[in-house]
């Protein structure tokens, strides 16, 4: 969410330069990952494909999200939208001890499959922040994460993720406070209700399900059981675009995820991203990330091994 400094203690030594220069190649990116170091002001706006969750220490935060000024507190488990475009604004200190920002970015993917948190889900999507009290997440926490995150160890990844969903869920038990109003106006100057806001969910996840298949805006918004029109409608209010650059998006975040994650051939990810033709992804492919899927996958390879 915010802006990149470098830490002088312990946490930052030996961090690798992909992982410094996680935003550098895209303003849409769909792995997990987690950031620790030091907020300074961004430049611009950006969004990207995650839903992240922030935790600040030493400071307080000014925000504009979407043209609206949010104040972030300190030791506060922070979780948004991040596909909202966001902008640090102000790092406020509050002690002595230099500020320190966590940064946890889960893929939307992963954070809709997420068990018993719908009405979170449901939340977030409709562009609200949420601030989860004090007592649901410390900075300890959030060290130990860090630290299994580091471990690269698979088993450690699967318990944080699990650890995650769970303090997720009790903060639910309790109302859970938010730093921006999650709920979406209408150009008639109603307000979608959350269970609008859930059908949009479905619409998400029916697209995540079946992204590697044609889609069509009709098989989408059936799901809803509302006429198709009504339908995409409330999907394009909610989630700020049409459902057809949504689709295109979300395939664009997988495509770039198997390029950079494994080494299968640019035929194989144009078919499992869902892509018509090799032409279409490679036009869609440049314009969204300013390179060529070889580029891409080269540029991600020599990061790694630096």
């Amino acid at each position: 969410m915010a802006g990149r400094g470098d830490l002088d203690d312990a946490p930052l030594k030996g961090v690798p330069s992909h992982e410094r220069h996680f935003y550098a190649l895209s303003s849409a990116i769909g792995r997990f990952g987690m950031r620790l170091f030091v907020p300074t002001v961004m430049a611009s706006p950006h969004w990207h494909g995650h839903v992240e969750g922030n935790f600040v220490t030493g400071a307080r935060l000014v925000y504009d999200v979407d043209g609206d000024r949010v104040d972030v507190p300190e030791n506060r488990l922070i979780l948004f939208w991040a596909g909202l475009p966001h902008q640090l604004r102000e790092v406020i200190p509050t002690g002595d001890a230099p500020p320190r920002l966590a940064n946890i970015y889960l893929p939307l993917d992963s954070f809709l499959y997420m068990p018993h948190i719908a009405r979170l889900q449901v939340s977030l999507l409709g562009g609200a922040m949420a601030a989860l009290p004090e007592e649901a997440c410390s900075a300890e926490r959030i060290e130990g994460w860090y630290k299994d995150y580091r471990a690269n160890e698979y088993e450690r990844l699967e318990i944080m993720k699990m650890e995650f969903n769970a303090l997720l869920r009790r903060a639910l038990l309790d109302d859970v406070p938010y730093l921006r109003d999650g709920l979406v106006e209408m150009d008639e100057g109603r307000i979608l209700s959350s269970v609008h806001i859930q059908h949009v969910v479905a619409m998400v996840k029916h697209i995540l399900e079946h992204l590697s298949e044609p889609l069509s805006n009709a098989d989408v918004a059936a799901v809803t059981g509302f006429h198709q029109n009504y339908a995409l409608s409330l999907f394009s209010r909610t989630m700020r675009m049409p459902m057809k650059r949504f689709i295109i998006r979300m395939r664009l975040l997988r495509a770039r995820a198997l390029l950079m994650g494994s080494s299968m051939a640019i035929s194989q990810v144009v078919e499992q991203s869902g892509f018509t033709s090799t032409s279409q992804f490679y036009q869609h492919f440049k314009t969204a990330y300013g390179l060529s899927p070889h580029q891409m996958r080269a540029r991600y390879t020599q990061m790694e091994l630096r």
